[in-house]
């Protein structure tokens, strides 16, 4: 067991290596696309200070942890695509039939999938969420720790819940369209505060498409922190990921091969 497992990590090790290095094949393109999706989120947290600037206090929220949110949201989307870049085109992958690639590898399919791509402006969420934590976060080790903690959830909810958007296309076929819904929901509904959401609204928004796990975080994790909260954000989180495994496992079993032949993308 302990032999697969560093079997596995050198195996992403390496895929990290190569993928950076294609990236950097292109330093001046690879910086100018890092640096404009940096000024873009920057960008909107300008708008959120003017809205701020005019409503100090929108219930309980304030400028501060609507920063701390897409520092949070911002860098775990980050991180997620630049190790994993590959999970928001699962959809597109499987209907495409170039699983096929994959499956003839020796490795596990979905890792094998998700990490043998890098998305290149993602870099630029990454280092935005650092420096926004930088500017107003809790700098003790305990504040470090839970925006720590915060970036490993939000990526991980990215993660799973397009594994699980993808898987649709096992079993319906072309669900590009779907994904991509599903992509861009979760995306957007992840910046907004959670508590501006009432209702049937609200309760969709920790259940039907979980973004208020992120978008709820500067309060419940970050500014005080709620075990009841951080609970089901880590229950859901590995829910949500061990479903979203066991369903990509299950829909190989309904995989028709392409017949086409294809590089890693």
């Amino acid at each position: 067991m302990a032999g697969k497992f560093g079997s596995v990590i050198r195996f992403l090790l390496t895929c990290w290596k190569v993928n950076l290095a294609s990236a950097l094949e292109y330093r001046t393109s690879f910086f100018l696309l890092a640096g404009m999706m940096f000024i873009n989120n920057l960008m909107w947290l300008f708008f959120w200070s003017l809205f701020f600037h005019r409503f100090p206090v929108i219930h309980g929220w304030r400028l501060e942890d609507v920063m701390m949110l897409w520092a949070v949201g911002s860098g775990g989307f980050g991180w997620a695509c630049v190790l994993f870049g590959n999970f928001p085109r699962i959809a597109a992958i499987v209907s495409s039939g170039q699983l096929d690639v994959y499956m003839s590898q020796p490795k596990p399919v979905l890792l094998n999938v998700l990490a043998s791509r890098m998305s290149v402006t993602a870099a630029g969420d990454f280092v935005f969420g650092i420096v926004i934590y930088a500017m107003v976060g809790n700098h003790t080790f305990t504040g470090a720790l839970a925006f720590a903690a915060g970036l490993l959830i939000s990526g991980c909810l990215y993660i799973s819940v397009m594994v699980i958007a993808g898987c649709f296309a096992f079993y319906v076929g072309n669900s590009e369209g779907i994904a991509g819904q599903v992509f861009n929901s979760f995306l957007a509904l992840s910046t907004y505060p959670s508590d501006i959401f009432k209702g049937l609204t609200r309760i969709a928004l920790f259940t039907i498409v979980p973004a208020g796990f992120i978008s709820y975080m500067p309060i419940g994790l970050l500014r005080s922190f709620d075990p009841v909260f951080a609970g089901w954000s880590i229950g859901v989180t590995l829910l949500l990921g061990v479903g979203g495994a066991l369903l990509f496992k299950a829909g190989l079993r309904r995989y028709s091969s392409g017949n086409a032949l294809a590089m890693r993308s």
